[in-house]
């Protein structure tokens, strides 16, 4: 009788053992929570519906695209993987040179004659701006901050009585000058020229006030 049970047990251990072994990994026997198992953030250029067809989470694929597969198009406002890379020609060295060089770029590679684009690069600069510059140059860009307030600093400059033009912000802005310091690693390439248009546009409304 024990030798009856023993063989019994051994058989069912073996079935269990060759139930939950399997030798193709990628395509696994049995998957007890297939939810969790298989992952629906699909990867590019990856056949949309994985080996566990779901019948709930499904993206549309356009039927045009070859092959069926999820490189769909992208949303609007992405930026492509080498958008940067069309800045590096209004870059300058940081060196004396490079300074004066930057003063020669009077229009940022975001200039567009599109009123509502330029509108939006405007209030996105006047955001940034707020968050790093405000608090010694003002949110007027009068010189007037917080910091030179309550004397913590001294000789920030009104922007209507320095010559400076978009390219030379952004110089500063990369490399630093005199008592500032770089914010290359505060603040990316895209968000450098936005704040250097806003610095311009707070410069234009300072010149203009002082005429009238």
């Amino acid at each position: 009788m024990i030798k009856y049970y023993s063989r019994i047990v051994i058989v069912l251990l073996f079935s269990i053992c060759c139930n939950s072994c399997w030798f193709n990994k990628q395509y696994p026997n049995i998957v007890y929570m297939p939810d969790m198992y298989y992952s629906d953030a699909y990867e590019p250029y990856s056949d949309p519906y994985p080996y566990y067809k779901s019948s709930i989470n499904k993206i549309k694929i356009n039927p045009f695209v070859i092959e069926q597969t999820s490189s769909i198009t992208s949303v609007e406002g992405t930026i492509p993987r080498n958008y940067y890379e069309s800045f590096s020609k209004y870059t300058q060295d940081n060196t004396n040179h490079g300074y004066f060089q930057s003063k020669k770029i009077i229009e940022s590679p975001l200039q567009n004659k599109e009123n509502k684009v330029m509108n939006n690069i405007f209030q996105d600069g006047k955001k940034i701006y707020t968050v790093n510059c405000a608090i010694c140059h003002g949110n007027l860009g009068d010189g007037e901050g917080y910091l030179v307030k309550s004397g913590k600093i001294l000789g920030i400059p009104n922007y209507k009585d320095r010559s400076i033009t978009v390219g030379s912000i952004y110089h500063v802005i990369t490399y630093g000058k005199n008592n500032m310091s770089s914010y290359a690693s505060q603040l990316n390439k895209l968000d450098r020229w936005k704040v250097s248009e806003y610095v311009m546009l707070l410069k234009n409304k300072l010149t203009k006030s002082n005429v009238l």
